[in-house]
């Protein structure tokens, strides 16, 4: 089998998406557009990617690192011109996938049909076609009385009978190297926009006897490229649809598909349900028969098997099995909840351990800590982290119990088993089973509040005589 390269399009400054970032590199489902691009490619079996940028595209790179390759269009002089841009890195005697890299629904499958048919009909250059029902912007397909594709015209260049065709061109195709190149040597720039299109090699290729055919999509909608913000929310929408229908299928309950929004590297697993206002974002995964939502946004992190999960952020953090987060929790980078712990109402958590079958219930903050087995957080804790210059780090051991209101000013170890009176503030280590206590003595002044209301009243009486 001949090698297949795929030449991924990606110069184009995208000026209708308004934004000073690369079209490509806009999101969709939680990853730049151009990164579905890529892994469709490499789905439907290319060996190699080339990405053509502009040099000015850095972004790019620094994305995909080594993983592809790069040819560079200094000048945005067409299509064809930016194909011929990446001639020194296409094996001459193999095949190449042309795709555009505004295009993200574009799956390997579909792909995958487009380069079998080209080979099956031994085929010089085959299009990936679709049928609109308003091909307005889309270069239409005029075929030859045998069935096979004689151009493509641009919307530019179109008269009223060939803007009048629905079949038209989604920037897709799958060449012969050799042809490919062969004709691009011939390709002029004698049109409306003095460019040089892609397109103009099919009738070269005609010319020269090859055989030029169209392959006709299934779903229009795969093919949409992206040149706005209109059209960016619409393959937002459609592909979350598919995520949403994907994990459904696979044993996920999602009770409300509307309000529920997943991207497309989250992994789920079987019999976990998602309530309304779910949003799942980057590389996180949610293994099976948890209960995550209502309102619950959860960001590159690892949720194991039977958690329960509301009304809580969290982001790039670690929940073990069994575990309880939320309501109104706020899990930050780097905290780990080991099995059957609790981070409960209003508190947050920040670059912690709470160990296995601990407690954070309520109204506290622990940050830059390490918490042992079954020790208990009393509400309204503090861990007082940071002097003004460094973080400093709080121990609290197994079975320890905190008192309400307690605040732990690091860097402070609390030993196995030991107490915190409610109300103290800690700032010395406390040794294994021992109280610790630090408050102000309690005065009780009888007769006070009736001697404030009479001085109170005294007073307003004078202010009324003045």
């Amino acid at each position: 089998m001949n090698p297949l390269t795929a030449v991924i399009l990606a110069a184009g400054k995208g000026t209708r998406m308004k934004s000073s970032r690369p079209k490509v590199l806009h999101p969709v489902c939680g990853r730049p557009m151009i990164s579905h691009v890529v892994d469709a490619a490499r789905t439907a079996g290319a060996k190699d990617i080339v990405l053509v940028i502009n040099p000015e595209m850095t972004a790019i790179k620094d994305l995909f690192g080594d993983r592809v390759k790069y040819a560079y269009q200094e000048e945005q002089l067409g299509t064809g011109h930016a194909v011929g841009a990446a001639r020194s890195l296409v094996d001459p005697t193999g095949e190449v996938l042309v795709l555009c890299g505004d295009t993200p629904l574009l799956a390997g499958p579909v792909l995958a049909e487009l380069i079998n048919a080209h080979r099956l009909a031994q085929a010089s250059a085959t299009v990936l076609t679709a049928e609109l029902a308003d091909a307005t912007g889309y270069g239409r397909i005029v075929h030859s009385a045998t069935g096979a594709i004689e151009r493509i015209v641009e919307e530019k260049d179109a008269n009223p009978e060939e803007k009048a065709i629905r079949e038209v061109n989604t920037g897709s195709y799958c060449f012969d190297a050799q042809s490919l190149f062969s004709a691009l040597e011939r390709v002029g720039c004698d049109n409306a926009q003095g460019e040089y299109y892609l397109t103009d090699v099919l009738p070269i290729m005609r010319t020269d006897g090859q055989l030029v055919q169209a392959y006709l999509a299934s779903k229009p909608i795969l093919t949409q490229g992206i040149n706005n913000r209109v059209q960016l929310a619409e393959a937002e929408a459609f592909m979350r649809s598919q995520i949403r229908e994907h994990h459904m299928l696979n044993g996920v309950t999602i009770l409300d598909p509307n309000s529920t929004f997943i991207d497309a590297a989250v992994t789920i697993g079987a019999d976990t349900v998602l309530y309304p206002f779910t949003i799942l974002q980057g590389e996180t995964v949610i293994e099976s028969n948890c209960i995550i939502g209502p309102s619950v946004q959860v960001k590159d992190s690892t949720i194991k098997e039977g958690t329960q999960v509301r009304h809580a952020v969290l982001q790039e953090v670690q929940v073990g099995p069994g575990a309880d987060v939320g309501p109104f929790t706020n899990l930050r980078p780097g905290t780990v909840l080991a099995e059957n712990s609790k981070a409960g109402t209003f508190v947050e958590i920040k670059k912690s351990y709470v160990g296995p079958n601990s407690k954070v219930p309520h109204l506290s903050y622990v940050g830059d800590a390490k918490l042992g087995n079954s020790s208990n957080i009393g509400a309204g804790t503090i861990t007082c982290n940071y002097d003004g210059t460094k973080k400093h780090v709080t121990i609290i051991e197994d079975n320890v119990f905190i008192g309400s209101n307690t605040n732990l000013v690091a860097p402070v170890k609390i030993g196995h088993g030991a107490y915190t009176g409610a109300g103290s503030t800690i700032y010395k280590d406390v040794p294994p089973g021992a109280l610790a206590i630090e408050r102000a003595e309690q005065k009780n002044i009888e007769g006070w509040v009736e001697k404030r209301r009479q001085k109170l009243s005294c007073e307003k009486s004078k202010s009324k005589l003045e």
